[in-house]
């Protein structure tokens, strides 16, 4: 199966920051056709998802249900277009047929049945990481070797199912399970450090017995090695990538009020003339 060698070790890094930033600039473009959406989150997300889609996952875009495949479950559901402009740059649809759909038809939340390539339905804080571990304890159970990985937002820590589902997944040891929390440290109300605190996340992760790796969240040089770890503990890892929301966008990072702006024409004009695209010839209809 392809997939965790998409694109050669050998200058990989720099060959999967294009990819990055080729996924922002969809972001901006799927965000614009939606007319709604979560910027700032999905922003903040594409690094990790590129990391797992490119050099990752053990999955086939001409095997989309393949039994055997690496599961991914986006927790923060909000970050959707992400994950929809990372799975068509990777090749399981056309990013220009979503494009070409109605704003309505393209869901603001991850949709198994609308959308290639994606494995479970979520939009419900603290919904993911349950189903994950469902995920890997049935892998386990059935002797297999899929591996499960699941993205959640920090905001969502603050959602008591996440700490069942962590509980949960320490009690059966699931060594095939990677929880990776974006730690952009931004909410809708605020930072979440002020709406309800979170810290310290590492010492509660581990008293719940995980391995916690802190990364960079936006350098494949630490997410790489940490998000390969899995299966080398006898228990499940948690990945805590610090990142910045509305990363790669100047006027967009670390500003909490881009959770769920609306991008206006000019505000995309202006993230993709500094996402590198020629906006002289872009399409008025954009």
């Amino acid at each position: 199966m392809s997939g965790n060698r998409q694109l050669s070790a050998a200058g990989g890094y720099r060959e999967l920051e294009e990819k990055a930033r080729k996924v922002r600039q969809d972001v901006i473009r799927l965000l614009l056709r939606q007319g709604k959406g979560y910027v700032g989150g999905a922003l903040s997300a594409v690094d990790i998802l590129t990391a797992l889609y490119f050099r990752v996952l053990h999955v086939d875009p001409e095997r989309p249900h393949d039994p055997e495949r690496d599961r991914f479950v986006l927790s923060k559901g909000h970050a959707a277009v992400a994950l929809y402009a990372t799975l068509a740059e990777r090749g399981f649809f056309s990013l220009e047929d979503l494009l070409a759909r109605s704003p309505e038809g393209i869901p603001s939340f991850p949709d198994m049945r609308a959308i290639p390539g994606i494995d479970m339905s979520t939009g419900i804080p603290g919904q993911g990481l349950a189903v994950a571990v469902g995920m890997a304890l049935g892998a386990k159970r059935r002797k297999s070797g899929v591996r499960v990985f699941v993205l959640l937002g920090d905001g969502e820590l603050q959602d008591g199912a996440v700490w069942e589902a962590a509980l949960a997944a320490g009690h059966f040891r699931l060594n095939n399970l990677v929880a990776i929390v974006d730690r952009n440290r931004l909410q809708h109300g605020g930072d979440t450090e002020e709406v309800v605190a979170l810290e310290p996340i590492v010492a509660k992760w581990e008293s719940f017995r995980w391995s916690v790796i802190p990364v960079d969240g936006h350098s494949f040089e630490e997410l790489i090695p940490a998000l390969e770890n899995v299966g080398y503990a006898q228990k499940p890892t948690l990945i805590l990538a610090r990142t910045v929301k509305g990363k790669g966008i100047s006027f967009m990072e670390n500003e909490s009020r881009w959770h769920a702006e609306v991008l206006t024409r000019e505000d995309a004009l202006r993230a993709l003339e500094e996402l590198g695209v020629n906006v002289q010839e872009i399409p008025l209809e954009l």
